[in-house]
């Protein structure tokens, strides 16, 4: 048995973690693969397309720490700009954009770990920017021929947090089916949730997001490498509950996103407590983290987040370079950054990693992995 004071100890802690760690034996996330659309625009590309003159409205957009994003904008109109989209129209762009970005990012995930879609068991798809009956599991089924056997499972309207949300169904089904083969996709066609009307509330969401799509393969009990998930730790802040919303506006007769000015600052102010309780009787301390992967959330999240933690630019640099190059891409941001930390090859065997995902509720999700 391990004594409190031995956790205590610098001499014990690092052998008390891997003891603990060797003790969980979590399901392994075995590969990612991404998708987005083929066009890509600057933000001062948006604002000239637009022909947005406001200077709060164009300081938004330029002033976001995002370069570019990848968006499914509509063909002019007789004005020349983007030509407005009626909510029905919008529901059509996610339902198909939502289904190829879905399939060319499961299909890149399958590549990596040199497997079929015939090997699937079970998919979790998730999405947050439009409403769709049957969900992106069924049409994914179809779409890519994957066994109509499999187990699915749609998380819908949960937001940015929804990633971390759904891989913890992911890793239980897998944790609970050894050998079997599971893929969790989020889906989020964020310009299928625009609305255009002027005002600073929409202007501060069309100023971030950008449309994109993330599969992860997970699977317990196999030799595959790839970290393991060994525990998992939530927060909700039901006083923000209004903070972050999509619901309906009249005016515009849309679903319409709205996002608080304080939201940077309540995901902050909680960041400590669920890091604190995801480390609590682990014996991994937090300066042992190696690898930091957190939702591209915006800027002001970002840096409250990181002021917070105590992180610096090196440990947020994944989460910073994917919503320059991205944009906010809901809840599969985290595995962007997760695909960008692989591809860096800084990794190593016993590496601690946390991922970290926010959104409405207010909600952040975190997970503890080891490489």
């Amino acid at each position: 048995m391990i004594l409190d004071e031995e956790i205590a100890r610098p001499d014990t802690v690092g052998r008390t973690a891997d003891a603990w760690a060797a003790g969980r034996r979590g399901p392994a996330i075995l590969g990612v693969g991404t998708a987005n659309p083929e066009d890509c625009y600057s933000q001062a590309d948006l604002l000239d397309m637009y022909a947005i003159e406001d200077r709060r409205i164009r300081s938004v957009f330029l002033n976001s720490a995002i370069d570019r994003r990848f968006l499914t904008v509509p063909p002019p109109g007789a004005d020349g700009r983007p030509r407005p989209e009626t909510q029905g129209e919008l529901l059509a762009k996610h339902k198909a954009r939502g289904t190829e970005l879905g399939a060319r990012a499961l299909q890149s995930c399958l590549k990596r770990i040199d497997a079929a879609v015939s090997d699937i068991d079970y998919l979790v798809c998730v999405s947050s920017t439009g409403l769709l009956t049957p969900g992106f599991s069924a049409l994914l089924i179809r779409e890519l021929g994957i066994p109509t056997s499999c187990s699915r499972l749609d998380i819908v309207g949960m937001g940015c947090n929804a990633g971390l949300n759904a891989l913890n169904a992911t890793t239980g089904w897998a944790t609970a089916n050894p050998g079997g083969l599971a893929l969790m996709v989020c889906v989020e066609v964020c310009s299928a949730a625009y609305v255009f009307d002027g005002t600073m509330r929409t202007s501060v969401v069309n100023s971030l997001f950008g449309d994109g799509a993330a599969a992860v393969a997970v699977a317990h009990g196999t030799e595959r490498p790839g970290p393991q998930v060994l525990k998992y730790a939530s927060r909700i802040v039901p006083d923000a509950v209004d903070a972050m919303r999509y619901d309906w506006d009249d005016e515009q007769g849309k679903f319409s996103f709205f996002l608080d000015r304080d939201v940077p600052y309540v995901v902050g102010a909680h960041a400590e407590d669920v890091i604190g309780n995801l480390l609590s009787g682990t014996g991994v301390r937090r300066s042992e983290i190696a690898h930091w992967l957190i939702h591209s959330g915006g800027k002001k999240v970002i840096d409250s987040v990181a002021v917070n933690l105590g992180l610096t630019g090196y440990d947020v640099r994944h989460t910073t370079s994917v919503l320059r190059d991205f944009g906010n891409l809901s809840s599969g941001s985290f595995l962007f950054s997760y695909e960008r930390l692989l591809q860096e090859g800084v990794v190593r065997p016993g590496d601690y990693g946390v991922l970290m995902t926010m959104g409405p509720g207010s909600t952040l999700e975190t997970a503890l992995v080891r490489y």
